[in-house]
């Protein structure tokens, strides 16, 4: 395998994929083994989101311009606001030693996958446990309008159809039993990695 290994994360919006993501590198454990990439957007931040933290805010002709220069690993345009993912993210984790932990949509980890060949890159689809669960979650959060949840509510059919692409699934129902879904799926795989790489060779 050549570079860091790479973690996608995805699923509809309200699932609770970034939280689930935060909460992982909180872990001591893997916050030394993981270096999660900050996706760039054109999107204005929420109010709970901080730039550099969340997302890296940026007009959409500094985007653009990025784009041209083919600085994004993966983009995508959602809802009339542009998101990317840095292609630096892999140098930097390469030289830290680190894996990437990436938190994308569908069709971005489809072309992470396609770039980066399925052997380096592990994905986790995590879902709610119903669709009145995800729109009460979008509901709550309270940053869309009823029209951006309809939107989104929408697009769950689209993301959904996608699951089966993936290598793992989560369901997040209760918090702390999905987080220990996830770690246990990245400490198993790194597990099955470590085994492969070691195996001993026939005399």
């Amino acid at each position: 395998m050549q570079g860091p290994r790479v973690w996608i994360v995805s699923g509809p919006s309200g699932s609770g994929k970034t939280t689930l993501c935060a909460a992982l590198l909180r872990d001591p454990f893997w916050k030394r083994r993981l270096l999660r990439s900050v996706s760039a957007t054109t999107r204005p931040l929420r109010p709970q989101e901080k730039q550099g933290r969340d997302y890296t805010r940026i007009s959409e002709a500094a985007f653009l311009g990025l784009l041209k220069k083919k600085a994004f690993l993966e983009y995508e345009k959602i809802f009339g606001a542009y998101y990317g993912t840095p292609r630096a993210v892999l140098t930097r984790a390469g030289r830290r030693h680190k894996d990437v932990l990436l938190c994308i949509d569908v069709k971005g980890a489809q072309t992470v996958r396609r770039n980066l060949g399925r052997a380096r890159v592990t994905s986790i689809f995590v879902v709610p446990p119903d669709i009145q669960a995800l729109k009460r979650r979008l509901c709550r959060r309270s940053t869309e309008g009823k029209k951006d949840i309809e939107k989104r509510l929408k697009r769950v059919k689209i993301e959904l159809s996608h699951m089966g692409q993936y290598d793992y699934v989560v369901v997040n129902d209760v918090f702390d039993e999905a987080l220990d879904q996830l770690k246990a799926i990245l400490a198993a795989k790194s597990c099955e990695v470590a085994v492969a790489a070691n195996k001993p060779q026939h005399v």
